[in-house]
């Protein structure tokens, strides 16, 4: 397993845009698929994306299509998610997490290994 800990949210007016950085611990970073979860109060976890341990394909949610895009640098051991055009609706504590050499993955007890989250609010 790997640990992962998220950064880069905060408050952004809508229209706004903010990018998410997950920072990994360990070697085997670079076989992991990625993913990327948000959770809204009184919501259940929602998939954002995940992107593949090369970094040479992603998957989105058909509704986060054309706003988010996931990238990962591995020498970094890091996952980045670029959120575009903020909506008051994208308002959710954000997640990544991973899972060793599967792709695509977009179920919340797929994943192996959690961040803490790191919470995202739009105003409008």
């Amino acid at each position: 397993q790997v640990q992962l800990v998220e950064s880069g949210g905060g408050l952004v007016q809508a229209g706004g845009s903010l990018r998410l950085s997950c920072a990994a611990s360990g070697r085997t970073f670079s076989s992991y698929t990625m993913g990327w979860f948000r959770q809204a109060p009184g919501k259940e976890r929602e998939f954002v994306g995940c992107i593949s341990w090369t970094g040479d394909r992603t998957h989105y949610a058909e509704s986060m299509k054309g706003r988010f895009t996931i990238s990962r640098d591995n020498a970094k051991n890091t996952v980045y998610l670029q959120m575009n055009s903020l909506k008051p609706e994208d308002t959710a504590s954000y997640y990544c997490a991973a899972r060793f050499g599967v792709f695509p993955i977009t179920g919340v007890n797929e994943y192996d290994s959690w961040g803490q989250g790191t919470q995202v609010t739009v105003s409008s």
